[in-house]
């Protein structure tokens, strides 16, 4: 349970800074693991990104000191991280539907988001068919994009590149192209680089295994030899993709002494028809 153990202390450490100007390293480091990972677990585990977390408890704590204190409003909104009134009475009014002023008259009803607690629970799971492999080292090419990981805005902007690649065909080249060790296109996650770090971002990967000689049109990533949790996805994306990435971090890694090495992973593709019911995908993890 070490993966719980570890996002529970960064979500303590959130919940006893909620008035201070956090970062994301900040609170990464309290679960021993960095920004880009910590983002992406705690966003599986709980369906909601840590910026908007913080969001909702700020404001929800806001409305409790409006109905017990007589602090002024801008007071408040200077206290949960608000420049200006204005900013404050916003985003309070999109989280509560109505705004601090009415809420210190005692008008209007308030959406409250409590403390999060992390509990996972392992009775009934479905089997999940996976199996551990090693693998030397090999080279990826394709197509690479930068995405923010601020606001969980990687998982919108995702998609998007997808479509573009498929549109223009270039996923039925790497088809062609690939002759590596994976059979397969991939979806291939980095974001482990100091450089990626510091500046919440990530490299998101669409490409496939090549062996020889790589077209120049094409970037190339080295994968380093690693021992991998390969996990079976069965059923249409994005959906079946979606629930298995979840439930290895809420199942899996908490029953399992591994831990992700940061190395970069990846998704692997077929080329059938990807709203098959029957659509077999991988997931491919690097282990420790």
């Amino acid at each position: 349970m070490a993966l719980v153990e570890s996002i529970q202390r960064a979500i303590e450490y959130m919940e006893e800074n909620l008035t201070e100007g956090i970062t994301i390293e900040d609170i990464a480091r309290h679960a021993n693991v960095s920004s880009f990972h910590f983002q992406r677990t705690f966003g599986l585990l709980t369906d909601t990104s840590v910026a908007e977390y913080l969001r909702r408890r700020r404001l929800t704590l806001a409305a409790q000191e409006l109905l017990t204190t007589d602090t002024k409003i801008i007071d408040i909104a200077c206290k949960y991280g608000y420049d200006t009134p204005e900013a404050f009475t916003k985003a309070f009014r999109r989280q509560h539907g109505t705004s601090p002023t009415e809420v210190r008259r005692h008008e209007g009803k308030l959406q409250t988001y409590n403390r999060l607690v992390i509990q996972v629970t392992l009775e009934g799971a479905e089997p999940m068919k996976y199996n551990v492999v090693n693998k030397e080292a090999f080279t990826v090419a394709g197509k690479k994009r930068r995405f923010s990981c601020a606001n969980d805005e990687q998982s919108m902007e995702i998609p998007k590149f997808w479509q573009d690649v498929n549109a223009e065909g270039f996923t039925d080249k790497l088809f062609q192209l690939n002759n590596g060790p994976i059979k397969g296109v991939l979806g291939v996650c980095e974001g482990t680089t100091e450089e990626m770090k510091s500046d919440q971002v990530m490299d998101y990967w669409v490409a496939a295994a090549i062996e020889g000689e790589i077209p120049e049109e094409l970037d190339k990533l080295e994968i380093p030899a690693s021992k991998w949790v390969v996990f079976e996805v069965h059923g249409p994306m994005p959906h079946a993709m979606q629930d298995t990435w979840k439930r290895i971090f809420s199942e899996w890694f908490p029953s399992n002494s591994y831990e992700h090495s940061g190395a970069p992973d990846f998704e692997l593709y077929t080329d059938e028809d990807p709203s098959s019911p029957d659509l077999y995908s991988e997931i491919w993890i690097p282990i420790k």
